[in-house]
């Protein structure tokens, strides 16, 4: 099996002994459970996601399942809520008994849930953030999908360093956990001694106006923003700063802004340029040519009715990939543990995501390439690869 780093390791997974049969997991199912933001700011992430996975899951089903179990997404909306994540995941976790979590989204959101996931014990992949808590410290249960914010944020604001004259950096950002992972970075990069810090503002999850915060980066002297924003948010004060004549200033996104909505949403509104993003996920727009990623494009588009999958839906699929791929090492006497283990076997090269899958006992995260972005005429283009 290609997913497998040996044929050893398969052979062990499959002679392991039968455990006690797992929450979720039935002779023709396996339940798993998804915590997302179907409403609010991160919304363009979570629902594309879902129809991702849910079409690469209905896909495997139709093709007989998992040794012969099919697979039972559920999801839960937060709406980008802490007391409405914990309250999906009580829901998924001890009354839906889900024998693993997917997807799930937001460092604020996934952190209260680990509260549930951490004592039972269940598997929590590939959630969409990339905070390190998603993996640290190690967990037998913690699975990331891509680098984390912090690595990424470094990445990018050391080229913009070098190759677009940053020196110094304003933060614009959401004061949770997903804002500090964003501000660790570049205060570290600041202590450094390698980037001057200007003016840090935080903002509401609901704010819109962003002229007075604008005035203080100018106040302050920066001509790079950080941002870590919603959706809407980063574009709303990116084209405001346009409209205040700062053509100057750039904007640095973590890989919660390397969406296709952010690029096609500021082209819209006349910004071309000055945004740049890093992530573990490579853009899907620049890769329409490859086999792989065209046939999956065709695919999604058919099953869903949409015109283009977009980040979310790539987030979604190479998820649900990771998944499966795990599920079908794990062999046929599925338990918690056989998933584990199998998980830490897990090789191989994501086409969709154009990054390489790689676990092990003590690394879970999976890929650990990072991608530097700049937005160039409303598509986000490829300028660093750092592995």
């Amino acid at each position: 099996m290609k997913y497998l780093k040996s044929l050893a390791a398969a052979a062990t997974l499959a002679a392991s002994p039968l455990l006690a049969q797992a929450p979720g997991v039935t002779d023709d199912e396996i339940k798993i459970g998804g915590a997302h933001d179907l409403s609010g700011i991160f919304a363009p992430f979570s629902v594309p996601a879902v129809s991702a996975a849910k079409a690469y899951f209905d896909e495997v089903n139709a093709n007989g399942g998992v040794h012969g179990r099919k697979i039972t997404y559920i999801v839960e909306d937060h709406g980008y809520q802490v007391p409405k994540a914990a309250q999906a995941a009580n829901k998924l976790i001890n009354r839906d008994q889900v024998f693993a979590m997917l997807l799930n989204l937001g460092t604020p959101q996934n952190l209260a849930m680990f509260q549930m996931m951490g004592p039972q014990g269940v598997p929590n992949v590939s959630p969409i953030t990339a905070a390190r808590q998603m993996v640290e410290p190690l967990e037998p249960w913690k699975f990331a999908g891509t680098a984390s914010y912090y690595a990424a944020v470094k990445a990018a604001i050391a080229y913009m360093q070098e190759n677009e004259g940053t020196q110094k950096v304003c933060l614009m950002i959401l004061p949770t956990d997903f804002g500090k992972e964003i501000e660790a970075a570049v205060h570290e990069l600041a202590d450094a001694g390698d980037i001057e810090l200007g003016a840090e503002i935080g903002h509401k999850p609901d704010e819109s106006d962003f002229t007075g915060a604008l005035g203080r980066v100018k106040e302050s002297g920066c001509d790079t923003v950080g941002m870590a924003l919603g959706i809407s948010q980063m574009i709303n004060a990116i084209t405001t700063a346009r409209k205040l004549g700062m053509d100057d200033l750039k904007f640095m996104l973590s890989s919660a802004g390397f969406h296709t909505v952010v690029a096609k949403g500021l082209a819209a509104q006349g910004v071309m340029d000055g945004v740049y993003s890093a992530a573990g996920w490579q853009d899907l727009e620049a890769r329409l040519g490859e086999p792989e990623v065209a046939a999956w494009v065709e695919q999604y588009k058919a099953a869903t009715g949409e015109d283009y999958p977009g980040t979310g839906a790539l987030l979604g699929r190479a998820g649900a990939g990771i998944m499966v791929a795990a599920l079908e090492a794990a062999g046929p006497d599925l338990t918690r543990e056989s998933f584990i283990a199998a998980m830490e076997t897990l090789d191989y090269e994501d086409k969709i995501a154009g990054n390489h899958v790689d676990f092990s006992a003590t690394d879970h995260e999976a890929a650990d390439e990072v991608f530097v972005n700049r937005i160039e005429n409303g598509s986000w283009v490829l300028v660093q690869t750092i592995e």
